[in-house]
């Protein structure tokens, strides 16, 4: 049977095209080193993908070029940060349709409290149902102090937290993303939904053991090219993870829908397990079901 054509999809990474891609990518400017990521790149792991999407010239509506790729590919709603401080369109998108497009606000633990009080501003003014970060990105572990108050933040307002996990892609150091780190979290913070972004390469095994052990650790597949699917997790969804897999794609930031939409069905998933990996899983971590 296959990919089903039926199931409405959730995109739990979805984005936005623009005029300059550098723009979006300006926070992560103070943490590089290497010539060719300050100077060259369009996308600090520009040198990971081979078809990124064009920029759009301007003038062009961004959130109306995003909405006809998820009409296209049988999208029905997507995942966005609403929290940019370099865009308003993702807060326009949350806004004007509110029927297809999910709030996230992504934060730095670096900032604090500061930080809680984002994740409260935005769950009060824009309704968010998630909140996400980029340890590697914010040079700080995933179990390290300065998480706490967020993780303690999700629980207390019951939303899931999308983290980065295993070897970044832009070239900073990755120890702060270790999936074993995930470990203690999960172990403090029971109440606490937490989802691996970005593969956990090369620690996909042990992604797949501590989502065995802990019931409030589930798995995204996005910024990887279905045809790049570790086989460790889609051996786990096709037996005792079919309820901890969800679909995340990488548009625009580093593959197009077309190219996603045509590798995906030759993922070898059971039948049974399409429709929660493509739409179920994320509406229950995101609280949309019940």
């Amino acid at each position: 049977m296959g990919m089903p054509t039926d199931v409405p999809i959730i995109d739990t990474m979805i984005g936005f095209p623009s005029a300059d891609r550098r723009e979006v990518y300006k926070f992560l400017a103070p943490s590089l080193r290497d010539a060719e990521s300050i100077e060259d790149f369009k996308m600090p792991a520009q040198y990971m993908f081979k078809d990124i999407p064009d920029d759009i010239d301007e003038g062009v509506d961004p959130v109306a070029v995003t909405l006809d790729n998820m009409d296209r590919y049988g999208v029905e709603r997507g995942l966005i940060n609403v929290g940019s401080e370099v865009r308003d369109e993702p807060r326009r998108a949350i806004r004007e349709h509110p029927d297809r497009f999910l709030g996230l606000v992504a934060v730095d633990p670096r900032d604090g409290m500061d930080a809680v009080r984002k994740i409260r501003r935005y769950h009060d003014e824009y309704g968010i149902v998630a909140v996400s970060s980029f340890p590697a990105g914010c040079m700080t572990p995933i179990n390290a102090a300065p998480y706490y108050p967020i993780y303690a933040t999700c629980v207390e307002l019951g939303l899931p937290i999308f983290l980065t996990a295993g070897v970044p892609g832009p070239r900073v150091p990755l120890a702060p993303q270790k999936v074993e780190l995930l470990d203690e979290v999960c172990w403090f913070f029971p109440e606490l939904t937490v989802v691996m972004r970005h593969g956990a390469e090369p620690w996909e095994d042990m992604a797949v053991k501590l989502m065995l052990k802990w019931p409030n650790l589930y798995y995204s597949t996005s910024a990887f090219a279905p045809k790049h699917y570790p086989e460790a997790i889609i051996r786990y969804a096709n037996t005792r993870g079919a309820d901890k897999v969800i679909y995340a794609g990488y548009f625009p930031a580093g593959l197009t829908y077309e190219r996603i939409m045509d590798e995906l069905p030759n993922v070898p998933f059971k039948d049974e397990v399409w429709p929660k990996f493509l739409r179920h899983n994320a509406a229950k971590v995101l609280g949309l079901e019940g």
